[in-house]
């Protein structure tokens, strides 16, 4: 089930990344390290009123501007509009209604998407209240008055947000629906491959470079099931990818990620795995998605004997993060093995819902201690008493030990291989945390 998505916005300094974490209820670092990859934090798991959702904080929007780093963040407010199910706009009392602010609503109302309206900085709301009315001018109907540093109003703030989520039941209903998102850098064929799976013209690409296109969700349902193919058209380039537009693309991969159950990863089959792919790949990774990778562009590939093997062992070894994987070569064009996408995915997916039994995980735990012993160090023998599963997508491990730091990461990739031979859960990382006897669960 896809979570609702809320998206701050607003002009600079009014408060946005304050309220952002207020909500969040941590600051969350802006920068966070992933296995080849390093990305920009965006994005909060986040929980009212029994409701789970995503909020998603922008940079600040200049309406008009010709500074390059401005356009950017404004460009990256408009993606998260688009995809945002409510949009909650940040204004100052201290500063009142600016030319800015009405240039900003305005743009939001275009957007027709449900917009609530927050004045920020009431940290004295006795005597800020009757500067509040101001803001009425904006015509997004009743401000809600919040603090983003004491928490005032934030509350408010939410239980609006909330009347504009979808129904559960309604949610519900779509849970057997499995949710693809299609990522990977412009120009790989995202789009043309959504195209051909649901026969016809149903994303349109632009040729401008630095034109953004909004995520497109197409249903498709066939003898292999029912599925929602999310596809972030890319942006096109004329030249290089410059850092503006990797940011852009990486972006909406990871607003489709959040909402995806398998991520098909596309990779131009000329170029191989970039840097690019390697950063974007890492994403659904960390966020712990089941994942196919896809080599798009295969008829264009000159083969001699050995040349698709080559390809493969070349891509293990640049993902080899994500050597779980597996790798389907096609083309968007010709329709070369596009069938055999639907068949993986059932099978990742599967293999990321797995459960499987605490018996039958410590029997695995017994044989391969059996044939590899745990470290020791300095006379300290590493003691592994019992292995449980706690969740699915991806599949969760608690390991129970006398010592966590015994537990080297190497033996831990050791359980790992060994519970993926017995039990395969191809296509989905795995989730292993380590816990000291006696420690109480977090």
């Amino acid at each position: 089930m896809s979570q609702p998505i809320v998206a701050i916005v607003g002009r600079p300094n009014v408060g946005k990344s304050m309220l952002f974490n207020r909500i969040a209820g941590k600051r969350l670092s802006i920068v966070e390290d992933i296995p080849g990859v390093t990305r920009d934090r965006l994005y909060a798991d986040c929980e009212w009123s029994g409701r789970s959702f995503k909020l998603i904080d922008t940079g600040g929007i200049e309406p008009t501007t010709d500074n390059e780093i401005l356009l950017f963040m404004r460009e990256q407010a408009n993606i998260a509009i688009n995809a945002a199910d409510c949009i909650i706009l940040v204004t100052d009392i201290q500063t009142g209604v600016t030319a800015a602010d009405k240039d900003v609503a305005s743009m939001l109302k275009r957007s027709h998407k449900p917009v609530i309206l927050a004045v920020n900085k009431m940290d004295n709301a006795s005597s800020d209240t009757g500067d509040i009315y101001e803001f009425y001018s904006l015509g997004l109907g009743d401000p809600i008055a919040v603090s983003a540093v004491h928490g005032h109003g934030t509350g408010d703030l939410l239980d609006a947000a909330l009347q504009y989520f979808p129904p559960e039941d309604e949610a519900q209903e779509e849970t057997d629906r499995i949710n693809v998102a299609i990522i990977g850098k412009p120009n790989v064929g995202k789009s043309s491959l959504t195209n051909l799976i649901s026969g016809q013209e149903r994303v349109i690409v632009s040729d401008v470079a630095g034109t953004t296109r909004d995520a497109v969700d197409t249903p498709i349902d066939n003898e292999f099931g029912s599925y929602n193919f999310i596809d972030t058209a890319g942006i096109r380039r004329k030249s290089k990818v410059d850092d503006r537009i990797e940011k852009f693309s990486v972006m909406r991969a990871q607003l489709a990620i959040e909402r995806a159950d398998v991520c098909l990863i596309m990779i131009d089959a000329r170029d191989g795995v970039t840097e690019q792919d390697t950063k974007i790949a890492g994403l659904a990774h960390e966020a712990g998605k089941a994942s196919i990778i896809v080599v798009n562009k295969w008829d264009l590939v000159e083969k001699e004997t050995g040349t698709m093997e080559k390809m493969r062992k070349d891509i293990m070894r640049d993902l080899s993060f994500m050597s779980y994987a597996p790798i389907l070569f096609i083309s968007a064009v010709t329709g070369q093995r596009v069938a055999r996408i639907y068949e993986l995915i059932n099978y990742v997916n599967d293999q990321s819902n797995m459960r499987i039994t605490t018996g039958m995980l410590n029997n695995v735990l017994e044989d391969a201690q059996a044939r590899v012993q745990p470290p020791t160090d300095k006379g300290r023998r590493l003691k592994i008493y019992y292995m449980t599963q706690t969740g699915i997508k991806p599949p969760n491990f608690v390991v129970f030990c006398n010592r966590r730091d015994l537990f080297h990461f190497s033996y831990q990739r050791y359980l790992e291989n060994q519970i993926r031979a017995v039990f395969g859960l191809e296509g989905t990382p795995i989730r292993m945390v380590i816990r000291q006897k006696g420690e109480k669960e977090e």
